[in-house]
């Protein structure tokens, strides 16, 4: 029995003794990286896809109907105003053209027999006046009968109706020259419309048709498009809050005013690289649109080197400027349900404090309130504490701190 408890009761001082071992002393506070709450002037940004086209963009169609015997143009090639492209086939207008030009000719040798028909009435006229001039005193003296007059007068009535007949075959005859005329100058318009040409200055798009095509004015594919990119047009849209906001936020009492006020704009390319060119919003579209819930806005950039061309993509942004703001590094916080807080250090300890962000610029926060400005704040290794936990501050530069946060894609 005796043995028994000296075994029981050395087996418990071991177990204790093994406890003792295996406890942990306590950890001390945690060294960790401390900045202050900064005011600093920033430049936010915000970003909208955007699809570019050259200023003026013009569909090159046929006036008439033909087949295309030759393209003059190649794609992407610049062409001036006036510039041929593309002739269609002319057979049957030049033969409709020689007989347009026969049907002038004659109509003209009808005015030239009129005319002539016109003298031939006029010199009757003429005579028959000159016999009833000579008669009139005659009879007058009761030398001669009063129907010898009457039959001069007679004959002077038929010449002078001949002379009328005539003068009215003439006009008939004008009047066949101005349609001969128009219908040869109409042949000869289509005959000029068989050579299409470039309506602006600019660059030709996709020729998406051949010789031996058939072409028309009514054809829904147009021959091809010339587009004018000595200036280019970049349209993003903003959905109804962020429009909204524009309004809220942009300065000026309507929105022509507002757009004149906004600063200039970059473009970043679809390459990630920044267009060397700023420019500037113009314009935005009258309404909302109901299928989409978006509101477009044109932006006006210069291309005078080409760079840019009809159909190009990219990302309009837009600065905001903020100034006086407070900021924080991005990672000095952090994430719970939804909001967003910092841990601010008071007597040697954690604090969680919940901010309100305005922007994320330049891997730093704007904050709206929560904090203020010298406030000393945890700025890095947030995820390792909680509320309440002992920190010992390591004095930290504030851009050191910002400059290291590397993105992550």
């Amino acid at each position: 029995m005796k043995n028994t408890i000296f075994i029981l009761s050395f087996s418990l001082l071991s177990v204790l003794s093994c406890k003792k071992t295996d406890e942990k002393p306590p950890e001390g506070p945690k060294e960790l990286p401390v900045v202050q709450v900064q005011v600093r002037n920033v430049t936010g940004y915000q970003s909208f896809p955007a699809s570019i086209q050259g200023r003026v963009n013009n569909d090159v169609r046929a006036k008439i109907q033909g087949y295309i015997t030759q393209v003059l143009v190649d794609e992407g090639q610049y062409v001036t105003k006036g510039q041929p492209l593309f002739r269609l086939e002319t057979n049957t207008l030049t033969q409709s053209a020689g007989a347009a030009r026969a049907g002038v000719g004659a109509a003209r040798s009808g005015v030239s027999a009129a005319r002539a028909n016109i003298n031939a009435a006029q010199a009757e006229v003429n005579a028959s006046q000159v016999e009833v001039n000579k008669l009139i005193p005659l009879v007058q003296k009761n030398i001669i009968s009063n129907v010898q007059l009457e039959t001069a007068k007679a004959n002077l009535a038929s010449s002078q109706a001949k002379l009328a007949q005539a003068r009215a075959a003439e006009q008939q005859a004008a009047a066949g020259v101005s349609e001969a005329t128009a219908n040869y100058q109409g042949v000869q318009a289509n005959i000029d419309y068989s050579v299409i040409r470039a309506p602006i200055s600019g660059v030709i798009g996709k020729l998406p048709l051949r010789v031996g095509s058939l072409v028309g004015p009514n054809d829904p594919t147009p021959l091809t498009t010339v587009s004018d990119t000595s200036g280019i047009y970049a349209y993003f849209s903003m959905n109804e809050r962020e429009y909204l906001d524009f309004l809220e936020d942009s300065v000026g009492a309507t929105v022509p005013e507002k757009l004149k006020n906004l600063p200039m704009v970059e473009l970043v390319l679809a390459n990630g690289s920044t267009y060397s060119e700023k420019g500037k919003i113009e314009a935005v579209t009258g309404q909302i649109d109901p299928q989409t819930g978006t509101i477009q806005f044109r932006v006006s950039f210069k291309n005078a080197d080409k760079l840019l061309t009809n159909g190009n993509s990219g990302t309009i942004r837009v600065p905001k400027l903020y100034d006086q703001a407070l900021v924080v590094p991005e990672s000095a916080t952090f994430e719970q349900q939804g909001l967003v807080y910092v841990y601010r250090v008071e007597k040697d300890t954690a604090k969680n404090i919940l901010i309100g962000v305005t922007d994320r610029v330049n891997n730093m926060v704007v904050v709206k309130d929560g904090v203020k400005k010298g406030d000393p704040i945890v700025a890095q290794g947030v995820g390792t504490l909680k509320p309440g936990t002992a920190v010992k501050s390591k004095p930290a530069d504030f851009d050191e701190i910002v400059n290291a946060i590397k993105p992550i894609f």
